[in-house]
């Protein structure tokens, strides 16, 4: 009973966890409330690791993610630490900026209003 264990520490160098922030957030979880009342998504995931923040689309809660955006900050000064991952795994698109990435599922929700 007298042992005390230390709270583990972050080691120094180490990244630390991978987010969103409230702007990131905001924009993602807009996009998903549009999709919601069109009835195409039904529910989603946060993940979030060391070394990327995953938001998972579903479209029914029992299957894989539709789409997946990632964050990877690693890959800022490369590819972009946005990227967009379709249902089959396949990246869609990547990119520096979130709207670039959010684009193809925003003219998807304006095809199914315009039908």
């Amino acid at each position: 009973m007298n042992n005390v264990t230390p709270f583990p520490r972050q080691q120094p160098g180490a990244p630390a966890q991978t987010a969103f922030d409230r702007l990131e957030l905001s924009r993602i979880m807009d996009l998903y409330g549009r999709m919601v009342a069109a009835g195409q998504w039904r529910d989603y995931a946060i993940d979030l690791n060391r070394d990327v923040a995953i938001f998972s689309a579903f479209r029914r809660a029992a299957e894989r993610p539709e789409f997946r955006i990632e964050k990877r900050p690693a890959l800022r000064n490369r590819q972009g630490m946005w990227s967009l991952i379709g249902e089959t795994g396949g990246v869609l698109r990547r990119g520096q900026e979130l709207a670039g990435i959010l684009a193809p599922v925003e003219r998807r929700l304006l095809k199914l209003i315009d039908d």
